[in-house]
């Protein structure tokens, strides 16, 4: 189903693109391509000095390819690039072409449901058959929601039932994890399925006592902390590895090392069995109300019975703004495949997804060059350049479409304190693997003229050997990220003076 922005806006297609790189009915009010300027000009008005890109990039010390693209949103006319057709990692970037792929897919009211169905008839209290917990996809789904939906089960009356208690995830396909190349136990990398919980994470938490350890794993909330054993921990008398995992067939075997874990602390682990996960914690709420389902089975086809209890998350829009504000993997790959699945009628596996989201891209948005292997941008073979990115932000931008779910990008002064008052105003989404960093969206600055960029920066030498490594953050990494955004940000301001004085 189209919604009213995807008709105006895309069926163009490609179409559009050659338009916005002709500026429109409007002729340019500057070169496609400007010609080199002086390392340091001031005009004669005496405006703002405008250090030279090559300048910037040399003072931030990253190594590898840096590509960008600015345009102005106004005319289409494309101001300024560096490497701009070639292909980069996007990262997180991925998430706003996402955004825009399930909007139209979906709808910005679109809400996902999970319900409780019963097989069989309800009778005094019972039901004649299995209970049936069928997940929709929901990405949001949370420990508070599943408490309300035990609530609503024992206020409808239920309070036993004649057969077994199921769960069904076959809504979106089983995926262990986003990408094989991380790290086991980083909560940014859970399994992906039909039914989750918690965005496929479980607590861990260690308290040291007497000498020994009280360990928990529990699917916290702000309301409850239910302890699990679909995800266990043990403690080993090691220094290294951190963390140790392995397929306990029904739930997750984690393995932590003594001599890291110091006197207290906690994570967020992530979850392999997230359907397992889901129902071990429903029917502990379930219990508490007199309803005995005992341990969750699995489900293969789709339940059909009587839905009696329905949970609906907020609509879509909502849930996009989140998934571009704290950058959620799970959500933006949930959202991705439910929109796949809406377009293909069933979709087989996240990689699929990604290559029809990929299609779309190219044949909707113009981008000729993208290849998305998920809709999060976790996986570091996904690649678009910078150019065609930014020329889909400039169509995108006068259909207020993504920029109102986009956030502020925090600009900083010269010092690197935020700085509220920066006469640039940035609305983005920024994009981070190790050695990548990535930053697309929107600058406005006071003369209110604004500018579409995308700028990519991938040292791909300095990723060698990630992928085997089991540390969270490998060494340089975080210091090579900040000088990242320094250079982005040097970048922004240096466009804000050349072209929208």
């Amino acid at each position: 189903m189209l919604n009213s922005f995807s008709r105006r806006l895309f069926l163009g297609g490609v179409a559009a693109s050659a338009l916005a790189g002709a500026a429109g009915a409007e002729a340019p009010k500057v070169s496609l391509r400007p010609q080199m300027r002086p390392k340091n000009f001031k005009s004669s008005a005496g405006r703002p000095t405008a250090p030279d890109a090559q300048d910037l990039i040399d003072q931030a010390k990253l190594g590898g390819q840096i590509g960008y693209a600015v345009i102005d949103v106004g005319t289409g006319s494309v101001l300024e690039t560096r490497n701009s057709n070639v292909g980069f990692p996007p990262a997180s970037v991925t998430k706003a072409i996402t955004a825009l792929y399930a909007l139209e897919a979906l709808s910005a009211t679109y809400r996902f449901r999970t319900r409780l169905i019963a097989a069989g008839p309800l009778v005094n209290g019972v039901i004649q058959g299995d209970l049936v917990l069928e997940g929709g996809g929901d990405p949001t789904l949370d420990t508070n929601a599943l408490a309300d939906m035990a609530a609503d089960l024992k206020a409808g009356g239920v309070h036993s039932i004649t057969g077994d208690f199921r769960v069904y995830s076959g809504a979106l396909p089983y995926e262990k994890v986003i990408d094989s190349g991380q790290p086991d136990q980083v909560g940014y990398n859970p399994a992906l399925s039909g039914l989750n919980l918690n965005f496929n994470r479980v607590h861990f938490q260690w308290v040291k006592a007497g000498g020994d350890y009280t360990v928990t794993m529990d699917a916290r909330s702000d309301k409850y902390r239910p302890a699990v054993r679909v995800s266990r921990m043990s403690i080993e008398n090691r220094s290294s590895p951190l963390y140790t995992y392995r397929d306990g067939g029904d739930h997750d075997q984690w393995t932590v090392a003594r001599g890291a874990l110091g006197n207290s602390g906690s994570r967020w682990l992530p979850v392999r069995h997230p359907a397992n996960y889901a129902g071990e914690v429903f029917s502990d709420f379930a219990r508490t109300h007199g309803i005995q389902l005992g341990r969750a089975k699995p489900q293969q086809t789709a339940p059909v019975g009587t839905a009696l209890v329905t949970h609906h998350s907020a609509e879509l829009s909502v849930i996009l703004r989140g998934m571009l504000k704290y950058s959620n993997n799970l959500t933006a790959e949930l959202v991705g495949m439910t929109a796949s699945a809406a377009r293909l009628g069933k979709v087989g596996s996240l990689a699929e997804s990604g290559r029809e989201m990929s299609a779309w891209a190219r044949g909707t948005l113009g981008l000729t060059d993208a290849s998305l292997v998920d809709h999060s941008g976790l996986g570091a073979a996904s690649r678009i350049g910078a150019e065609s990115l930014a020329r889909a932000l400039a169509r995108a931008y006068g259909e207020r479409v993504l920029g109102p779910l986009l956030k502020p990008f925090t600009m900083r002064d010269k010092n690197g304190r935020v700085n509220e008052h920066h006469p640039v105003k940035v609305l983005a989404k920024t994009g981070t693997l190790h050695f990548v960093s990535a930053l697309a969206g929107y600058a406005t600055g006071a003369k209110n003229r604004p500018l579409a960029f995308v700028i990519f920066v991938a040292n791909h030498d300095r990723r060698k050997g990630i992928e085997t490594s089991s540390q969270d953050r490998p060494p340089g990494s975080a210091a090579w990220n900040k000088r990242a955004k320094t250079l982005q940000q040097s970048l922004i301001e240096r466009w804000d003076v050349l072209y929208t004085g």
